[in-house]
């Protein structure tokens, strides 16, 4: 029998939500089944997108432009940076085991925090290079313990801000004194899927360091507030020579035309972020009350879904939900037995989740 490589051991394969088909399928269930499991836009996909989506898809026969130029141009423009320093991804997760290839060997280190979002780590290791896990304070990312984690091998540091799967942030302050002190020979990807949920003026400003000619990659998504999961569409903000180095590691076509078409006319689509904002914190609001209600342990979040701890193993809770219809996440990969990451819904699916949960307390 042929042999894979011995470092693929080290990689345990990312295990994403359940879609409601398979769950319908599983369980048997009928009528509607909700999904809080995977952060997606509960109101859906940017109308503007939708309307430009229906427009392309005759075209979908044709192979797309490899470049992404319209859309790297728009995005360009609107983050007020040039397109050489942009580079378009499948979902930006997509950029995370590039970012590793580009920087990392056998004889080289990533730092991440032990409960930060698990694709770095596989990432690391697909680059069969060493991952160092610096232990987080309070649910976040601890900056001076991972600066105390580097090693004269290290080469790349991952901060997820907010952090996936605890919601919480580092503050600008925390970034300014990391930023001082960081090596010059590291790469920092500071990755910002949830970027536009938050208004706290405590929110580091990513950028600032890019003009000053830090080592950063920024990392979105228009999964998220834009409602585009589906279609996959990410990108990352770095210098031309970081840019460069993704680029030659990337698939020719790696983001498809609808995609593209979709991202350019969300852009376009204040309303339906504002929108998406709004009903985020509306649903915080009424989430936290009743988790308080019902004696939950969870973290108030920084993105579109929140934490919650409960007083015995998350699996029970997780398939309690599953037989009334309501896809949550387990966290145990993370060290969190007792856990599970909700997304924030609708009103209705928000309401209809705390029936749930108060019939199975």
């Amino acid at each position: 029998m042929i042999q894979s490589r011995g470092f693929l051991k080290k990689i345990d394969t990312y295990k994403p939500g359940k879609p409601i088909e398979e769950v319908a399928r599983e369980l048997n269930l009928r009528g509607e089944i909700i999904k809080l499991a995977s952060n997606e836009n509960p109101l859906g996909p940017s109308p503007l997108a939708l309307k430009a989506l229906r427009k392309t898809l005759k075209d979908s026969s044709l192979y797309p432009d490899d470049n992404c130029f319209y859309f790297k141009q728009k995005l360009a423009e609107k983050l007020k940076v040039e397109p050489k320093n942009v580079f378009v991804a499948n979902g930006s997760v997509e950029i995370l085991p590039l970012v590793t290839l580009a920087y990392l060997g056998p004889e080289h280190s990533g730092v991440g925090s032990a409960g930060a979002f698990i694709w770095f780590k596989i990432a690391v290791h697909i680059a069969a290079a060493q991952l160092i896990e610096a232990p987080m304070i309070n649910y976040t990312h601890d900056l001076k313990a991972m600066l105390n984690a580097v090693r004269d091998d290290t080469r790349l540091i991952y901060i997820a801000n907010p952090n996936n799967p605890t919601g919480t942030m580092v503050t600008k302050a925390e970034v300014e004194d990391f930023f001082r002190n960081i090596p010059e020979n590291i790469l920092v990807i500071m990755d910002e899927a949830y970027y536009e949920y938050i208004d706290d003026p405590a929110y580091p400003d990513s950028f600032k360091y890019l003009r000053e000619g830090k080592n950063i990659l920024i990392l979105r998504t228009f999964s998220k507030i834009y409602g585009l999961a589906g279609v996959r569409l990410g990108y990352g903000i770095g210098s031309e020579d970081v840019i460069a180095s993704l680029a030659k590691l990337r698939i020719s076509f790696n983001v498809n035309r609808l995609s593209q078409i979709a991202g350019t006319a969300a852009l376009d689509d204040d309303d339906h972020v504002q929108k998406g904002k709004a009903a985020n914190e509306a649903g915080k609001k009424y989430l936290y009350q009743a988790y308080n209600r019902l004696g939950l342990f969870y973290l108030p979040t920084y993105a579109n879904f929140i934490f919650v701890d409960f007083p015995r193993d998350s699996q029970t809770i997780f398939e309690a939900l599953r037989r009334k219809g309501i896809i949550t996440r387990t966290i145990k990969e993370y060290g969190f037995p007792n856990a599970l990451r909700i997304t924030i819904g609708t009103d209705e699916q928000n309401r209809r989740l705390i029936r749930a949960l108060e019939d199975i307390l």
